[in-house]
Protein backbone atom coordinates (compact mmCIF):
# COMPACT_ATOMS: atom_id res chain seq x y z
CA UNK A 1 0.00 0.00 0.00
CA UNK A 2 1.08 3.53 -1.03
CA UNK A 3 -1.54 5.53 0.58
CA UNK A 4 -4.37 5.16 2.77
CA UNK A 5 -7.37 7.04 3.04
CA UNK A 6 -9.82 7.23 5.54
CA UNK A 7 -13.64 6.98 4.53
CA UNK A 8 -17.24 7.20 6.72
CA UNK A 9 -20.31 5.44 4.69
CA UNK A 10 -21.96 8.66 5.42
CA UNK A 11 -26.08 8.87 4.37
CA UNK A 12 -25.73 9.89 1.00
CA UNK A 13 -23.72 7.08 -0.22
CA UNK A 14 -26.85 4.88 0.92
CA UNK A 15 -29.92 3.33 -1.01
CA UNK A 16 -33.04 3.11 1.31
CA UNK A 17 -31.60 -0.15 3.03
CA UNK A 18 -28.33 1.48 4.14
CA UNK A 19 -26.09 -0.07 1.72
CA UNK A 20 -23.53 1.58 -0.45
CA UNK A 21 -25.44 2.37 -3.30
CA UNK A 22 -22.41 0.85 -6.00
CA UNK A 23 -21.35 3.96 -7.86
CA UNK A 24 -20.71 6.00 -4.68
CA UNK A 25 -17.75 3.42 -4.39
CA UNK A 26 -16.52 5.23 -7.64
CA UNK A 27 -16.62 8.66 -6.07
CA UNK A 28 -14.86 7.32 -3.09
CA UNK A 29 -12.29 5.44 -4.91
CA UNK A 30 -11.92 8.66 -6.90
CA UNK A 31 -11.48 11.06 -3.49
CA UNK A 32 -8.51 8.67 -2.36
CA UNK A 33 -6.95 9.24 -5.94
CA UNK A 34 -7.19 12.90 -6.03
CA UNK A 35 -6.02 12.60 -2.40
CA UNK A 36 -3.02 10.37 -3.02
CA UNK A 37 -2.18 12.66 -6.20
CA UNK A 38 -1.75 15.78 -3.91
CA UNK A 39 -0.51 14.52 -0.57
CA UNK A 40 2.03 11.22 -1.99
CA UNK A 41 2.73 13.11 -5.79
CA UNK A 42 2.90 16.70 -4.62
CA UNK A 43 0.42 17.13 -8.12
CA UNK A 44 -2.86 18.30 -6.78
CA UNK A 45 -6.07 18.40 -9.05
CA UNK A 46 -6.16 21.99 -8.68
CA UNK A 47 -2.96 22.30 -10.15
CA UNK A 48 -2.66 19.75 -12.64
CA UNK A 49 -6.26 21.23 -14.30
CA UNK A 50 -6.87 23.06 -16.94
CA UNK A 51 -3.58 21.99 -18.64
CA UNK A 52 -3.77 18.22 -17.71
CA UNK A 53 -5.70 15.14 -16.29
CA UNK A 54 -5.76 11.96 -15.86
CA UNK A 55 -8.96 10.27 -16.94
CA UNK A 56 -9.82 6.57 -16.44
CA UNK A 57 -9.17 4.38 -19.14
CA UNK A 58 -10.19 1.06 -17.90
CA UNK A 59 -11.77 -0.19 -13.94
CA UNK A 60 -12.57 -3.73 -12.95
CA UNK A 61 -14.10 -3.67 -8.89
CA UNK A 62 -15.01 -7.05 -7.11
CA UNK A 63 -17.39 -6.32 -4.43
CA UNK A 64 -16.71 -8.88 -1.07
CA UNK A 65 -19.44 -7.72 1.02
CA UNK A 66 -21.59 -5.31 1.16
CA UNK A 67 -20.90 -1.34 3.24
CA UNK A 68 -23.31 0.02 5.74
CA UNK A 69 -24.65 3.33 6.84
CA UNK A 70 -21.64 4.51 9.68
CA UNK A 71 -18.97 1.96 8.29
CA UNK A 72 -15.46 3.18 8.22
CA UNK A 73 -13.15 2.28 5.64
CA UNK A 74 -9.36 2.58 4.96
CA UNK A 75 -9.33 2.97 1.12
CA UNK A 76 -5.87 1.40 0.71
CA UNK A 77 -4.34 2.73 -2.74
CA UNK A 78 -1.25 1.15 -3.93
CA UNK A 79 0.80 2.04 -7.94
CA UNK A 80 1.39 -0.83 -9.85
CA UNK A 81 2.31 -0.06 -12.45
CA UNK A 82 4.16 2.89 -14.32
CA UNK A 83 3.77 3.83 -18.11
CA UNK A 84 4.73 6.19 -20.53
CA UNK A 85 1.43 8.01 -19.60
CA UNK A 86 -0.16 5.43 -18.06
CA UNK A 87 -0.11 4.23 -13.98
CA UNK A 88 -2.01 1.26 -12.97
CA UNK A 89 -3.49 1.27 -9.28
CA UNK A 90 -5.07 -1.48 -6.79
CA UNK A 91 -7.71 -0.08 -4.10
CA UNK A 92 -8.51 -2.07 -1.34
CA UNK A 93 -11.57 -1.04 1.29
CA UNK A 94 -11.04 -2.57 4.25
CA UNK A 95 -13.18 -2.68 7.44
CA UNK A 96 -11.95 -3.85 10.70
CA UNK A 97 -9.00 -6.18 8.24
CA UNK A 98 -11.66 -7.59 5.94
CA UNK A 99 -11.83 -6.42 2.52
CA UNK A 100 -15.49 -5.29 1.20
CA UNK A 101 -13.70 -4.48 -2.41
CA UNK A 102 -10.60 -4.43 -4.47
CA UNK A 103 -10.57 -2.20 -7.32
CA UNK A 104 -8.12 -2.27 -10.65
CA UNK A 105 -8.00 1.09 -12.41
CA UNK A 106 -6.11 2.48 -15.35
CA UNK A 107 -5.18 6.20 -15.48
CA UNK A 108 -4.21 8.03 -18.73
CA UNK A 109 -2.22 11.35 -18.38
CA UNK A 110 -3.74 13.51 -21.10
CA UNK A 111 -2.71 17.21 -22.09
CA UNK A 112 -4.91 20.33 -22.41
CA UNK A 113 -6.33 18.93 -25.28
CA UNK A 114 -7.52 15.34 -23.77
CA UNK A 115 -4.28 13.66 -25.70
CA UNK A 116 -1.94 10.91 -24.19
CA UNK A 117 0.59 12.30 -23.19
CA UNK A 118 4.00 11.42 -21.05
CA UNK A 119 4.40 12.30 -17.40
CA UNK A 120 5.88 15.15 -15.99
CA UNK A 121 8.82 14.24 -15.06
CA UNK A 122 8.55 15.03 -11.46
CA UNK A 123 5.44 13.36 -11.05
CA UNK A 124 7.32 10.06 -12.82
CA UNK A 125 10.04 10.50 -10.70
CA UNK A 126 7.69 10.95 -7.93
CA UNK A 127 5.61 7.31 -8.81
CA UNK A 128 9.03 5.32 -9.63
CA UNK A 129 10.19 6.56 -6.04
CA UNK A 130 7.45 5.66 -4.12
CA UNK A 131 6.39 2.69 -5.69
CA UNK A 132 10.60 1.37 -5.09
CA UNK A 133 10.33 2.63 -1.89
CA UNK A 134 7.31 0.04 -0.70
CA UNK A 135 8.20 -3.27 -2.60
Amino acid sequence: MHFSYPQKVLFKHCDPAGIVFYPRFFEMINDAVEAMFSDVLGWPFETMHPDAGVPTASFKVHFKQPCRHGDQLDLRVTLTRLGRSSLSLTTQAMRAQRMCFEAEQVLVHVDGKGRPAPWPEHVASRMKNVMEARK
